[in-house]
């Protein structure tokens, strides 16, 4: 198992990597779209969706509306200020804020909507938009001015979310005895946790040191917390729907790591949340 997730490892990563500065928006927003779908056909495994061919549904219904509100945009407009992306990112933050709850009430909050379909794909809807749109307003941030300068900003929160996922393991490994969240991920521990937020500080003050951004040091490593903190949520509230799903993974699509949304919870809640904070709530940049 530890084999093949670092074999997929190595070859995903520098993929990514490839995808943040070598495709142009358009192509960074197909492959998102396609990211989102693969996501939702496992969201609704989650939702209680036993049928193939609803899943497959909810899949193209999520990508078509991705695509519809692409098309919306004015051409050649990237404002985060527009409707459609300001909104989702507002969206986010209260949908988070909101996660942040059932959390820290389970099992008692999966009386609200665990006999709810509609409530479960709506809080895939909640997830998956935001997340598409937080993707987007990084990617595009100073396009006309430097095709790169959002690139390295979804470089950064990647970075932050890998660094402290590996930081939370190592630290959980060698030192973790005090339960996290025992009713949802029984896994983690306050040790792991506290050596994720330590490692992704440590990688944000590293960041600043060598990538150009232009913020200082300090200011990248409040943002590394605040990210870091939204990513546990990310992961634990996708733990949360998968044991209220009675499943381990989301899927089996990626060799040694389960499914996508196994990848990319913590950053389902990392990108729009940092995005909304840096670009709308602070002003940062």
């Amino acid at each position: 198992m530890l084999k093949s997730r670092l074999i997929t490892a190595l070859i995903l990563i520098p993929l990514v990597i490839a995808a943040l500065f070598w495709l142009p928006p358009v192509g960074f927003a197909i492959m998102t779209i396609i990211i989102c779908m693969l996501a939702a056909w496992e969201w609704g495994q989650l939702a209680g969706m036993a049928s193939r061919q609803q899943r497959i549904w909810l899949s193209v219904l999520c990508g078509l509306l991705l695509a519809a509100m692409q098309f919306t945009l004015p051409p050649y407009q990237r404002d985060v200020h527009l409707p459609q992306v300001a909104t989702s990112l507002w969206a986010s933050l209260a949908w988070w804020i909101a996660a942040l709850l059932l959390v820290l009430t389970y099992p008692m909050s999966a009386a609200l909507w665990r006999n709810s379909r509609p409530l479960r794909l709506l809080f895939g809807l909640l997830t998956l938009v935001p997340f598409f749109w937080g993707m987007m307003a990084l990617r595009q941030y100073h396009y006309d001015s430097d095709h790169y300068a959002g690139s390295w900003w979804l470089l950064f929160v990647m970075f932050l979310v890998w660094g402290a996922d590996s930081g939370a393991y190592m630290f959980g490994k060698l030192f973790g005895k005090h339960k996290l969240a025992p009713k949802v991920s029984p896994g983690k521990t306050w040790e792991g946790f506290l050596g994720g937020l330590l490692s992704s500080a440590l990688l944000a003050w590293l960041f600043a040191s060598f990538a150009p951004l232009s913020v200082s040091a300090g200011t990248l490593v409040v943002y590394a917390v605040l990210a870091t903190l939204t990513s546990v949520l990310g992961d634990l509230t996708e733990s949360m729907f998968k044991r209220e799903a009675g499943i381990k993974d989301s899927g089996n699509l990626i060799p040694g790591h389960g499914g996508i949304l196994d990848r990319i919870d913590s950053l389902t809640a990392a990108v729009p949340v940092f995005a909304c904070l840096l670009l709308l709530v602070f002003r940062t940049l």
